[in-house]
């Protein structure tokens, strides 16, 4: 077998809600500078606005991130596009990613499947992509042009300038969720980036090839680090007490494929062998997912930055 260089591989945690016992804002205070010190690279918001559960508001999450830490970068995973105005999220994400020097990571996708969450944001689900396609085309004009006027299917603008711009050399890329064929194709012709869930490392790998060779024939260059996974973790001294243990924290399940097949459970070991397996199949960055009762949240943190973190980031 080939040598896995580790180059370019960077590992995030991902939070797909209120992991932490109590709702005080200094549990994630405290979480966030422990990461930071842990040097893990960047922290990752799920975007609802309706939901019963307890979820952070992406971009003030983000904020609230960018003001306590120096070298944590933050990012979407990933923001429901077609719910958002682009003006105001342009706005917004340049102003986070000015203030906070180039530390923001925008990823995108076309969001649930629950049409109530559209109506309430005011718009609709079948014109989800549209909008989403349209508002990604807007987001790169305002972070790179003044006086931009626009007139398409959902959005117009005339003669719109917003300030300050991204930080960033060549602006934030814009990541997109998603791994159907229509999504993968997406991401291949309008994406610079993709962060894919609920894939084993084989799927990821087969994606990973169909974005490279479609973005060829789109005239698209990805970089090559630009392929990134979120899935979720759990350590205990034995896979099955870990799978049991995450069991109700799992936020997604397929009924085609095991949790294991897509998740890492048991020893540091046993996620260190399953980083490995998508790095083959060609990703780089990750959002490691806790899934985990809330009391255990900091010292799988603390697992994750001493036995696993290192092996990677130096």
């Amino acid at each position: 077998m080939a040598e896995i260089s580790y180059e370019k591989v960077r590992i995030g945690i991902a939070l797909g809600g209120w992991p932490f016992p109590e709702p005080e804002p200094q549990l994630l205070w405290n979480y966030t500078e422990r990461m930071e010190s842990l040097d893990v690279d960047s922290i990752w918001f799920t975007d609802r606005i309706v939901s019963p559960t307890f979820t952070l508001e992406t971009v003030v999450a983000m904020s609230f991130i960018a003001s306590r830490t120096t070298e944590l970068k933050f990012g979407t995973s990933v923001i429901a596009l077609p719910l958002r105005n682009p003006t105001i999220l342009a706005k917004e994400l340049a102003t986070i990613d000015f203030l906070s020097g180039g530390r923001c990571l925008p990823a995108v996708g076309l969001g649930t499947e629950d049409e109530i969450e559209y109506e309430a944001c005011g718009t609709e689900k079948r014109i989800r992509v549209s909008r989403t396609e349209e508002a990604v085309h807007l987001l790169r004009r305002l972070w790179s042009e003044d006086n931009v006027t626009h007139k398409g299917k959902h959005f117009t603008l005339t003669n719109v300038t917003v300030q300050p711009k991204p930080v960033q050399k060549n602006l934030p890329p814009i990541w997109f969720g998603g791994r159907s064929e229509p999504a993968l194709r997406r991401t291949a012709r309008i994406g610079d980036g993709w962060l894919v869930s609920q894939a084993t490392p084989e799927e990821a790998g087969v994606g990973v090839q169909k974005i490279k060779s479609m973005a060829s024939e789109f005239g698209n260059d990805i970089e090559d680090d630009h392929y990134g996974a979120i899935f979720s973790y759990c350590f205990a001294d034995s896979p099955k007490e870990a799978e049991e243990l995450a069991s109700p924290y799992l936020l997604r399940r397929r009924d085609d494929v095991s949790p294991k097949e897509m998740n890492a459970f048991g020893t540091p070991e046993e996620l260190i062998s399953m980083l490995d397996s998508y790095i083959s199949s060609g990703i780089t960055k990750f959002a490691l997912r806790p899934a985990c009762p809330p009391e255990m949240t900091h010292q799988q943190m603390e697992i994750l930055g001493t036995d696993v973190i290192p092996r990677y980031h130096n």
